[in-house]
C-alpha cells in the first residue's frame, strides 16, 4: 500500500500538491505517464475515444521531441498534457538546479500548467521552485503496471482495492508497462463504470 495508495503522512511533504480531488463525488481522474510513444500511446488514445473519455498524460520531453506528432494527438483529442521533465529525472538523484534546467527545457515542447515528478521524488527546494510555474499532480493510486513482477489482473486489482472517490489513477503509455497495460486498462475502465464513478479532467 505504501507505493499502491501513498499514506497521509508521505503527502505532507508535499503541501498543495495534488494527490485526489473532491472526496464528495464519485469521479476519477485518469492520467499516463512517460509516453508519448508510436508503440502504445495510438492504442491508449483508440481505446479512449471508444469509451469517450478524456485523460491527463504527463509527457517526457524527450518524447514529444522524437514523436512530435502523437503529442499533437494528445492535444487535438481534447486531452490533457502535463510536464514530466524531458529526460525522465529522478528529483533525489539530481541536482535542483539541474532538474530545474530539465523542467524548463521540456517546457519549450510541453505547454502545461501541470507538473508530475518521475517516480514521485522530489527534494524540498525542487519542490519549492516548481510550485512557483506548475500546479503539481501527484496521485492516489498506481496501478504498478510498469511492474515486471505484477501480472495484468494484480494491476486490475489494485484499481478495484485502491480507487476511491476523486482518485488519481496512474497508468503508463510506456513500453515498460504495455503488455500489462493493455489488458488491465479495458477492465478497469468497465470495472469504474460498472461502479458508477464518472471520469473527470483534470483542470476542468
Amino acid at each position: 500500500m505504501l507505493i499502491e495508495q501513498p499514506p497521509f503522512l508521505y503527502r505532507l511533504f508535499f503541501p498543495g500538491a495534488h494527490w485526489r480531488f473532491n472526496p464528495e463525488e464519485k469521479a476519477v481522474y485518469l492520467t499516463f505517464d512517460d509516453g508519448p510513444i508510436p508503440e502504445i500511446t495510438p492504442w491508449v488514445l483508440n481505446l479512449l475515444d471508444r469509451y469517450g473519455i478524456k485523460a491527463a498524460f504527463f509527457c517526457v520531453g524527450e518524447n514529444v521531441s522524437k514523436y512530435p506528432d502523437i503529442y499533437q494527438m494528445l492535444i487535438d483529442k481534447g486531452h490533457v498534457v502535463g510536464n514530466h521533465t524531458f529526460h525522465h529525472l529522478q528529483g533525489l538523484k539530481t541536482l535542483t538546479k539541474n532538474y530545474q534546467k530539465d523542467i524548463d527545457e521540456a517546457a519549450k515542447l510541453i505547454n502545461s500548467r501541470f507538473f508530475r515528478p518521475p517516480h514521485g521524488h522530489l527534494r524540498v527546494p525542487q519542490f519549492i521552485n516548481i510550485k512557483k510555474s506548475y500546479e503539481v499532480i501527484m496521485w492516489d493510486v498506481v496501478t504498478r503496471d510498469y511492474s515486471k513482477y505484477m501480472t495484468s489482473n494484480q494491476v486490475f486489482e489494485n484499481v478495484k482495492k485502491y480507487t476511491r472517490n476523486g482518485s488519481i489513477i496512474v497508468f503508463h503509455d510506456s513500453l515498460k508497462a504495455g503488455d500489462r497495460m493493455k489488458e488491465a486498462l479495458p477492465k478497469s475502465i468497465e470495472w469504474l463504470l460498472e461502479q458508477g464513478y464518472k471520469f473527470r479532467l483534470i483542470g476542468e
